[in-house]
This record gives C-alpha cells, sequence and structure tokens, in this order.
C-alpha cells in the first residue's frame, strides 16, 4: 500500500472512531432524559417484537399513571400460561410502562402473559398511593387476564429500584391485597431486581418526598412485614449497585431466612442499578442471564404446584359409577 493510501485509511479509521464515540455520547444522552424508552427503540431495532404483541391497556383510576397493559404472544399455543406483573422504577417519580416493552418482549415468549403496571408518581403518588395502585393492578389482572390466555391462579409480580419495593409490600404487608379483596395466596412469587427495602430514615430526595410525610415511617418499610409465609421472593441485585446498594437485599435475605421464609438472592458480579434491567433488552437480553434467573424461580414454582395439586388429586377416593 502506498504511503498516500495509508494516510488515507487513517483518515477513514479516524472519522469511524469519532462518529462511533458521537453515537455513544448520543445514545448516552437520550439514556439520560429517558433510559428506558431508549431500551424499547434499541430492542424493537436489534430484536423486532418476537411475536409479542399489546393485548389490552387499561386506566385503572383518575390518574393516567394509573394503568396496565397487557402483553403475549400470540404465536405460542393456546392454554392457559403464568401470569408476570411488572412495576416499572423511576425513583417513585418518573417512569411510564408505555417504555417497557422490551420487558414483555423479553418475557413473554418464554410462555408468560405480561401485564406492565403504572402508579401514581410524585405529589400524587406519595406512601401508601404507589402501593395501594400497585395492589389494583394486581386485583385487576385476577379479573381479567384469563381472557388473554393468563392462568389467574398463577400471577407472580416483579419490579425494578422502586417498582421493586412496591412489589415487596404488595406481597409482604397482607393488608393491601385484603383491601382489594384478594387472599394473600393470589401471588404466588415476587421477584425483586435491586429493590430497596430498609432504608428507614430517608436520607435522599426521593425516599423523603415519597414517604416523608407518613406519620409512621417504620410503616413504610418492606424489613418489617416480613413473615414465614410470605410468598417465595427472588431478590436480584449488582454488586456495583450504588444507587440502591446490595445491603437492602442482604438485610431482606435474612430477615426471611430467619422466619424459615423461602427466599432465593444472586448477588451479580460486575453489575449496576440500570445494567440489571438493561439485561432484559436486546442486545443485552441473556447478559448475566437476568431473565432465565426469573423464568426459572416462576417456573419452579409452577410446577411444584403442579406436581402437589396432581398428588392431592390421585389420593383422593375414586368415586364408583351409580353411587350416591
Amino acid at each position: 500500500m502506498t504511503t498516500k493510501g495509508k494516510r488515507r485509511m487513517i483518515w477513514i479509521a479516524a472519522i469511524i472512531v469519532v462518529l462511533l464515540l458521537a453515537a455513544a455520547a448520543a445514545l448516552q444522552f437520550a439514556i439520560g432524559r429517558n433510559g428506558p424508552a431508549v431500551l424499547d427503540t434499541v430492542d424493537r431495532i436489534t430484536a423486532g417484537d418476537r411475536g409479542v404483541e399489546l393485548a389490552e391497556k387499561v386506566v385503572l383510576g383518575s390518574d393516567p399513571a394509573q394503568k396496565v397493559a397487557v402483553y403475549r404472544d400470540f404465536s405460542q399455543v393456546a392454554g392457559e400460561k403464568p401470569v408476570l406483573i411488572f412495576v416499572h422504577g423511576g425513583s417513585w417519580r418518573s417512569g411510564n410502562p408505555d417504555d417497557y416493552g422490551f420487558f414483555a418482549r423479553g418475557l413473554a415468549p418464554e410462555g408468560f402473559v405480561v401485564v406492565l403496571a403504572g402508579y401514581r408518581l410524585g405529589d400524587a403518588g406519595v406512601f401508601p398511593g404507589m402501593v395501594e395502585d400497585t395492589a389494583r393492578a394486581v386485583a385487576w389482572t385476577k379479573a381479567n387476564i384469563s381472557r388473554h390466555g393468563g392462568d389467574p391462579d398463577a400471577i407472580f409480580i416483579a419490579g425494578h429500584s422502586a417498582g421493586a419495593y412496591n412489589v415487596a409490600m404488595v406481597g409482604l404487608d397482607r393488608q393491601w391485597l385484603g383491601r382489594e379483596g384478594l387472599e394473600p395466596g393470589t401471588i404466588k412469587g415476587v421477584i425483586g431486581l435491586a429493590g430497596p427495602y430498609d432504608f428507614y430514615p430517608f436520607d435522599s430526595d426521593s425516599t423523603r418526598a415519597a414517604f416523608g410525610g407518613t406519620s409512621d415511617p417504620e410503616a413504610t418499610q418492606p424489613i418489617n412485614f416480613v413473615r414465614g409465609d410470605a410468598p417465595p421472593m427472588l431478590l436480584l441485585t449488582g454488586q456495583d449497585d450504588t444507587v440502591v446498594k446490595p445491603r437492602n437485599t442482604v438485610a431482606l435475605t435474612e430477615a426471611l431466612k430467619g422466619l424459615n421464609g423461602q427466599v432465593e438472592t444472586h448477588f451479580i458480579d460486575e453489575m449496576d442499578h440500570n445494567l440489571i434491567i438493561m439485561a432484559t433488552a436486546s442486545p443485552w437480553r441473556g447478559s448475566h442471564s437476568i431473565i432465565e434467573r426469573m423464568t426459572g424461580f416462576m417456573n419452579r414454582i409452577t410446577a411444584a404446584e403442579a406436581a402437589e395439586m396432581q398428588a392431592k388429586g390421585s389420593t383422593s377416593v375414586p368415586v364408583q359409577a351409580g353411587a350416591p
């Protein structure tokens, strides 16, 4: 290659590097403004819809944030499937389930009907508003999911960050489902991704804004409602999370184990607060096996319940034909 040709190749390489850096900077800026929406766009571009479609969207209250959206994989064989309700994060002041289609496209093809649930934010959703709205989403799902191929007797709830707090409170403190006329057993399992479970006294702007006005701050903490008969819990957190520190997961795990509660915990190396939710979207999907851990947890529970039901059926006394 001539000297002129080498210089040209160097210039081309330099231009490519500059363009890549600019693209990375633009992506970082967009993520900073609305990370989930960017993830949703990237997921659609790199992986398509994966056969997953929006089946229904409903507003459950006077605030437009009180909504649910049902996603399912219409290419799968008909029949009732386990249901996963997912609650977004955002420090209880931001977030929109409409931006989390990537999560539904990650989980629905694995054999689940996915419900993305929103809740009131900011001043409209201070405690206990966000928990009430999550419980309301569970009640709506229980009553309506069968028409979308979901099993109302196999409902799991999951959340990221602030959403993990919401689902932990609904799963642990019986009163929230009770106010909706539901039994505690309505929830078959709880999945928390990078959740805050033990954060009183409030030491951040977001926690003071969402919980500082309550007359009983101890009643806002999931750690204070731990019980041995709570739904099985899967707690995932990144070792490098500096937003919601892993000590929250440590505390809740130890408290549950101390009461013989069912809990499975994973502390994931080289993962921070945002990467744990990014790992459910393409092209990061599959990174650190976040989806595999969630689906494995839910499948084990549904399989165990099915085996238990079968065992009960096999031990029943058969009724002879013509017997009264």
